[in-house]
């Protein structure tokens, strides 16, 4: 079919794509790049990745971007690149030099200071990031060297591991949860050894369950026709594999297809993934006293 431009005419296209970032490119364009692949009409992703980093980056298809939330809520892991002795603007490497000082650290300083950044922590995000004020990101006050409020995040570092130093470079492996700025992370932890420090490179390892040598490349995707990349998709439910299964009837699911609440199991769950006779997924439904209420349901082709 082609559109009223000529174009090709989207496909409705269902379904996850773990895909490798490449440093360099943002997280909307190479899912923009993926989209065009896919020829899909409607794609999403799951928690942004910076330009600077690489690594894993879940792009949900069609009915996915339903349930991407699932995985904006998940924990993330990442391999860190902490420089120390330089800090910048941007707490990474992209950042002008603020102070550049002599590094002379051991690996145990390091170690040691590490459990002070694990654990439940309240982070201040930094002034360039995408997080908003007023309506508008606070990176484009920095840039116009406007100082705004940043308030204090509650995070969690799960874990916070030393892998490697070779001086002035430590290498971090990082298990954090949603909201968790790497970069401050780097900078707070220069800060505490007194010489300063900025991200100079990232890449996440895991999320949700998936990891990043399952993923494709950019390049991988393109160089494989339409067939080959289809089978790539994982299926929608992939997303929910945290919640509870729950089987229900015939009527059960024609009635939470059509918007209405069923009776609530014993199983004291507040969320549950739903399939209907076939096995096929109705969606995640959300307990409200003793009934559930559909939360979010896919499509159902009628």
């Amino acid at each position: 079919m082609k559109t009223k431009g000529g174009s090709a005419a989207r496909r409705c296209v269902d379904g996850v794509l773990l895909l490798d970032k490449p440093v360099g490119l943002s997280s909307n364009a190479v899912l923009q790049r993926a989209k065009r692949l896919f020829n899909a009409e409607k794609a999403g992703h799951t928690g942004t990745l910076d330009p600077m980093a690489s690594g894993l980056l879940p792009l949900c298809f069609g009915e996915a971007t339903k349930f991407a939330r699932f995985l904006l809520d998940a924990d993330k892991c990442y391999r860190a690149h902490v420089r120390f002795g330089i800090t910048t603007t941007t707490q990474d490497a992209e950042g002008d030099v603020v102070i550049a000082q002599p590094v002379a650290l051991a690996r145990t300083q390091i170690e040691a200071a590490l459990p002070a950044f694990t654990g439940e922590l309240r982070q201040t995000p930094p002034a360039h990031s995408a997080l908003k004020f007023q309506g508008r990101s606070y990176y484009e006050y920095a840039r116009k060297g406007i100082e705004i409020p940043r308030s204090a995040r509650d995070v969690e570092v799960k874990m916070l591991t030393l892998i490697d130093w070779s001086s002035p470079i430590a290498t971090l492996d990082v298990v954090c949860s949603k909201g968790t700025y790497i970069r401050t992370l780097a900078a707070d932890l220069g800060a505490a050894l007194a010489c300063g420090a900025h991200l100079a490179g990232l890449r996440r390892t895991a999320t949700g369950g998936f990891g990043v040598d399952e993923a494709i490349s950019l390049d991988g995707l393109a160089g494989i026709d339409a067939e080959a990349r289809d089978a790539l998709l994982r299926p929608v439910d992939c997303l929910l594999d945290a919640l509870p299964r729950l089987d229900v009837a015939g009527d059960d699911a024609i009635r939470l297809r059509h918007g209405r609440s069923i009776d609530a199991p014993a199983r004291a769950f507040e969320r549950f993934r739903a399939y209907g006779p076939a096995g096929d997924l109705v969606g995640v439904l959300a307990r409200i006293d003793d009934v559930l209420v559909p939360d979010r349901l896919v499509r159902h082709a009628s």
